[in-house]
């Protein structure tokens, strides 16, 4: 029996979504539609897809799989802990994997995250739950992402690095092997990250360098 699926937050991120499950070579579900809290969105059609009403709506739909596409870690991790509060648990949460990627045995992929395109997992890869993989991100040996991160287009990860929960690392950025990337850090794009960066931090450059605590220019 086919499976069926109801994105959560219809931007940006929902319709690259959309457009991997259209690939002929997608065998992951049937799109419904989505659910948005935005009032000016109910009602309308995204992508080819109806906006179905907010949040509360979804226990009209008890056998479809969830899949939260807010752009930013922590609003994925906010919409999440709003579900749970009304009772949707972790096993209502499906994966969106783009067909071209492939997951070797011994690498794991949690509920709720999307891998699009060209994403590269090598060896025993962990992925939590709802993290976000752009196009062409690349993940080598026993790398961890925690739950919530975002790792966005053309990012590299060299073997054994862990990404902390809703961290973020920007387009084209690379992390040195063994590095450990804390919970909530940004590193911007294009950075060459050589050492631990702590969490709720923001780290840019080549090398990268804390700029968190750098004042604006009087």
């Amino acid at each position: 029996m086919t499976s069926s699926i109801i994105l959560i937050a219809a931007g940006g991120l929902a319709r690259e979504a959309v457009s991997v499950c259209r690939n002929p070579a997608w065998t992951g579900g049937t799109l419904l539609g989505y659910l948005d809290d935005d009032p000016a969105k109910a009602g309308t059609t995204i992508a080819g897809l109806p906006v179905l009403g907010g949040l509360q709506k979804v226990h009209e739909y008890p056998e479809a799989h969830l899949v939260v596409c807010a752009g930013q870690g922590a609003g994925r991790r906010s919409i999440v802990g709003r579900l749970a509060e009304v009772g949707v648990g972790d096993d209502r949460y499906g994966t969106i994997v783009d067909p071209s990627v492939h997951v070797p045995a011994g690498c794991t992929v949690g509920g709720g995250s999307i891998l699009l395109g060209g994403t590269v997992l090598t060896a025993d890869v962990r992925v939590g739950s709802h993290v976000v993989c752009m196009p062409n991100v690349v993940l080598t040996h026993d790398d961890v992402l925690s739950d919530f991160a975002t790792l966005a287009a053309g990012a590299v990860l060299g073997g054994t690095v862990h990404v902390g929960e809703a961290a973020y690392i920007g387009m084209n950025a690379s992390v040195r092997e063994q590095c450990r990337v804390g919970a909530e850090a940004v590193l911007g794009m294009g950075s060459v990250l050589l050492s631990d960066q702590p969490g709720g931090t923001i780290w840019a450059g080549v090398p990268a360098r804390d700029l968190t605590r750098q004042k604006e220019p009087e």
